[in-house]
């Protein structure tokens, strides 16, 4: 009774893809063509990169023990309990940042691209605002609301965001002078000028290096790329030499590298805490270095904290965690299906990273002094919020791919009907209305 009810035309292209099928060799057992197409949307979870999921809930849970653990005797004083602190400011964090990673995740990434250039003027307007309105610390204008709301976290994200979108729009354009290179400067070079301003040289380098992995994954010529890095070498030395606090870091440095006794302040307590942390350190909450020698032991510092009281091991274990939070975000662009995904992934994944390098090279002695937080771990609203946002692009990317992946007959059989046709009907592909004349 259903054969009766089918139309020539339904009954024509059946007949094609059972000799479709039948042509490479796969026995025809029973016609899907009438079989329901399943709602992928509707199961979310298998689809979600499992094992990145668990990276991330380890690095929040070291974060939130250590935080705790820096900031409990603060607290004290502070708020009349060890946990005032903890409760009511790094768990909302750590919740808000959550929120975002979901956000992210559930979402499908490539309705978010036509958003790239709001999220650049937002951005640019927010650092403009900054320098105008924001609150002065230390000389420095880098945030709203008690320092709860940072700007050049905000750039960070989106400069990664807008590279992809902007870089995936035209294959060739990383390959272009005029369309390529030259824009890519004024913006990158935009951005990180504003920042430079507040004054933050670290969130400027991160920018530049970031936005300069992503153009040289698009396709950037290497030429191009050479003339990238000589601008922005320029640019830097040329900062460094007009603000004095930037100059004096690099000399603390210069001398540090000769002798380790002549390093600055902070790059000394930092070695202190890790000397007296040894191979397994001397116990969560036993740090001595974090009572007013480190200083923001629950920011800057806090790796030289993880250093002390889990000591080398436990240092290395957080290296392990961000080293395999590389590997799946590089494993996910390598399997997203289009290059917005692919340049996404890498581009976030390569944020996280390079902020990380900093700031265990800064508490190591290898490079100079900078105010970079470690993502996942150190307190603070915005970078936490941005990581975790970014960690659900990937996320999203890895979830529409594997999505894609699990629906194998899906895309066989919908893939000899291309319905692009000017009158709106299905059309058969060539191959297939070849076989099916031949039937005829």
């Amino acid at each position: 009774m259903a054969s009766m009810a089918e139309t020539p035309e339904q009954s024509r292209q059946r007949r094609i893809r059972r000799m479709r099928r039948q042509e490479r060799g796969t026995p025809a057992l029973r016609d899907v063509s009438r079989r329901p197409v399943q709602r992928q949307g509707r199961r979310v979870l298998p689809h979600f990169d499992i094992q990145l999921l668990a990276v991330l809930g380890l690095m929040l849970a070291l974060g939130s023990l250590m935080v705790f653990s820096a900031t409990w005797d603060w607290s004290n004083d502070t708020y009349g309990t060890a946990t005032g602190f903890f409760l009511n400011e790094h768990i909302r964090n750590v919740l808000l940042a959550i929120a975002a990673f979901f956000l992210m995740s559930l979402f499908d990434y490539r309705r978010w691209k036509p958003w790239a250039p709001m999220a650049l003027f937002v951005t640019f307007a927010a650092l403009i605002a900054v320098l105008a309105f924001g609150e002065e610390v230390f000389g420095a204008r880098r945030s709203f609301s008690a320092g709860s709301i940072q700007p050049s976290e905000v750039a960070e994200f989106s400069i990664v965001f807008f590279m992809a979108s902007w870089l995936s729009a035209c294959s060739s354009r990383a390959r272009s002078l005029v369309r390529g290179l030259l824009p890519f400067l004024v913006i990158v070079s935009s951005i990180s000028a504003l920042i430079f301003l507040q004054p933050d040289l670290s969130s400027s380098a991160i920018v530049a290096l970031t936005a300069g992995v992503i153009f040289f994954v698009a396709g950037a010529s290497l030429l191009h790329l050479g003339m990238a890095v000589f601008l922005s070498g320029l640019g830097f030395f040329a900062a460094i030499q007009f603000w004095g606090y930037a100059s004096a870091r690099v000399a603390n440095y210069l001398v540090g590298l000769q002798d380790i006794t002549l390093s600055d302040y902070h790059t000394l307590q930092a070695i202190t805490a890790f000397v007296r942390g040894g191979w397994t350190g001397v116990g969560v909450g036993q740090s001595e270095q974090k009572f007013g020698a480190l200083p923001a032991p629950h920011t800057d510092s806090i790796f030289a904290v993880i250093g002390e009281e889990l000591g080398l091991l436990g240092a290395l274990l957080l290296i392990a965690l961000y080293i395999y939070f590389a590997y799946r975000g590089f494993r996910t662009a390598r399997m997203a299906h289009d290059s917005f995904g692919a340049l996404l992934c890498v581009g976030f994944t390569s944020w996280v990273i390079i902020q990380a390098l900093l700031n265990i090279a800064v508490m190591t002695g290898l490079f100079p002094s900078t105010g970079v937080p470690l993502p996942l771990i150190s307190y603070g609203g915005s970078s936490l919020v941005a990581v975790m946002a970014g960690a659900g692009m990937i996320t999203s990317v890895h979830r529409i791919a594997s999505m894609s992946a699990s629906a194998p007959e899906r895309r066989e059989d919908l893939a000899h009907i291309d319905r692009r046709w000017r009158d709106g009907r299905a059309r058969v592909s060539g191959s297939s209305h070849r076989a099916g004349a031949a039937a005829q």
